[in-house]
């Protein structure tokens, strides 16, 4: 299919675009009468569960909402949430939405100027604190005259605070069913902010509902039995579709994990239906894996027919995903060689693309055909096309954002032509419809032989190699790219003299399948992981190429001198 003319109109468009749409919180208010006694959230505290009913948690959401409405805050007041996920982090949300206002969730990562920035940008008076790994360095952040309420399982620092259970305590549960117009802004999230100041994406009540009701049958969302398992930031849009709009819009059951020590045993005790995990997530499993079981031994084992069943399930059932029917993966691509590793054990994980921006619901890989190197086709309702000139895509549906807070003029740039966002990723369509992303138009540079060079798909390549967890292209304006890499536990494990000839081997595969100007001049093996604490990941695990383009920018020119083709920083 040619790319330059490609445009994809999507006429099953959801029922969304009615004016009688449902809303998120009518959905809970039916679960709160037709399953008041069934659980809801199951929050984990030192090996045993906290659950919360339908019932409980509607009454622990009308006091909240009883007691925020006391604050006599103007109205549609922007409300903040600063947690790891828990039960009351939904909680909370519900009770924002309830008592007519709007909900502003912040990442439980921020550090104090980072905090700082985004309540000023968003002017949240009231502010949600929740569970912290550290609040002292995020506490300074929070302006003089916000109002902060404390969540039962906040830090001890927090003390001073309003607690949440006083404030529930005080106050009588809200009566009735309010709803507010589907119109009016919901929710400003956040986007985690890879090349700077994160922008406020405002969506209203509509737009938040609106992509489930065509991608539920999809993604095998709809039945009370569903078991989300909620780990990934809540105030990201994919988390915060997958587990809590699809838990509302099912009356399925959200567990959440305790702590990163826990993460393995607390998945193991939800089993969940429905699993969403970025790729370096699904990388950390595969590498769990191969470290207790090799992949020669563990390819002979899938060679015999009555070992390879058992050896599957055992696997699955360890991970705690034998019971799933979703595995789902997105926010950043993922390795086709890792998608057909998974294969091998059984277990399809799907590809799903999407943005803050369009409610993360763009394209998601059909369960009965995931084509390898590709995101899928649209979903019901979603429209896309190809910019001719750059490659961008763009997609319009009735869940894109309706802009972004205080900022009419970045807005007007992503959203025109008729509501066509346009996304700042580069792709294709093949002859069947499937999207194939191809870069990022920020992430593009110049060699300095003027050829424009993609580093996603250079860096897909070295999927292969289990020695590396993390890789990024780098070389603007150098004679041609270098890669930096962060090794893996199995690399780390390994010496020095293996890590080398391994990579070495890789590299000169991959650049025998570039074309010149993108063949790598070395690879540099750093010192340091790349993470969320040294600012180099964003708190959803994408790689801030820029930062580590400002951070190695003396170094560059001097590693490609060096003669060696894997050299160490």
């Amino acid at each position: 299919m040619d790319k330059q003319s490609t445009t994809l109109e999507n006429t099953n468009a959801s029922s969304s675009t009615q004016k009688d749409v449902k809303l998120l919180i009518e959905y809970f208010y039916d679960w709160e009468e037709a399953r008041a006694n069934e659980v809801y959230l199951r929050q984990p505290k030192g090996g045993t569960w906290k659950e919360y009913t339908w019932g409980e948690v509607g009454n622990q959401v009308r006091r909240m909402a009883a007691a925020i409405q006391a604050l006599n805050l103007p109205e549609r007041s922007n409300i903040g949430i600063v947690s790891k996920n828990c039960a009351h982090w939904i909680m909370s949300d519900l009770a924002i939405i309830m008592s007519g206002h709007v909900s502003v969730p912040f990442y439980p990562t921020l550090q104090a100027d980072q905090l700082n920035q985004v309540l000023t940008h968003s002017g949240c008076k009231v502010l949600f604190v929740g569970k912290l790994d550290d609040w002292p360095s995020m506490k300074d952040g929070v302006p003089k005259d916000v109002n902060c309420i404390a969540y039962p399982d906040s830090p001890s620092e927090a003390d001073g605070f309003t607690k949440w259970d006083d404030l529930i305590a005080k106050h009588e549960p809200l009566q009735g069913k309010p709803v507010a117009d589907p119109d009016d802004l919901a929710t400003i999230i956040y986007t985690s902010g890879t090349t700077g100041m994160p922008k406020g994406v405002m969506h209203s009540y509509r737009t938040a509902i609106a992509p489930m009701l065509g991608a539920a049958p999809i993604l095998k969302v709809g039945s009370t039995e569903d078991r989300y398992f909620s780990y990934l930031p809540l105030c990201h849009i994919a988390e915060r579709a997958i587990v809590e709009t699809a838990s509302l819009y099912s009356g399925g059951t959200v567990s959440f994990v305790e702590s990163l020590d826990t993460f393995a045993q607390n998945l193991q005790d939800v089993a969940p239906t429905h699993f969403l995990a970025v790729p370096r997530i699904w990388t950390k499993f595969q590498l769990g894996i191969l470290e207790k079981m090799p992949q020669s031994k563990l390819n002979l084992f899938l060679k015999i027919p009555v070992l390879s069943s058992i050896v599957k399930k055992k696997i699955r059932t360890a991970l705690g995903l034998n019971n799933t029917k979703l595995l789902l993966t997105g926010a950043a691509p993922m390795p086709p060689t890792l998608i057909a590793w998974y294969q091998k054990l059984g277990m399809n994980v799907r590809e799903a693309y999407g943005m803050t921006e369009n409610g993360g619901c763009c394209t998601v890989s059909p369960e009965s055909d995931i084509r390898l190197g590709t995101i899928g086709k649209p979903y019901p309702g979603c429209d896309m096309k190809i910019e001719e000139d750059t490659g961008e895509i763009c997609m319009r549906a009735p869940w894109v954002m309706t802009g972004y807070y205080k900022e009419p003029e970045i807005t007007a740039k992503v959203l025109k032509d008729g509501g066509w966002l346009h996304t700042g990723d580069q792709g294709e369509f093949d002859r069947d419809g499937f999207l194939k992303i191809t870069g990022r138009v920020k992430d593009t540079f110049k060699g300095a032989k003027g050829e424009y060079i993609v580093p996603a798909p250079i860096e897909a390549k070295f999927a292969v190699n289990n020695n590396l967890e993390q890789v990024c292209v780098l070389g603007r304006n150098l004679p041609q790219p270098i890669m930096l890499v962060v090794l893996s536990e199995i690399g780390m494990q390994a010496s020095k003299e293996e890590v080398k000839e391994s990579i070495a081997e890789t590299l000169t595969e991959v650049n025998a399948q570039l074309v010149n100007y993108e063949r790598l001049n070395k690879i540099v093996i750093v010192k340091e992981p790349w993470t969320v604490e040294n600012k180099i990941l964003t708190p959803t695990l994408k790689i801030k190429r820029n930062v580590l383009e400002q951070h190695y920018q003396d170094n560059l020119l001097e590693w490609y001198e060096i003669k060696e083709k894997v050299v160490w920083e």
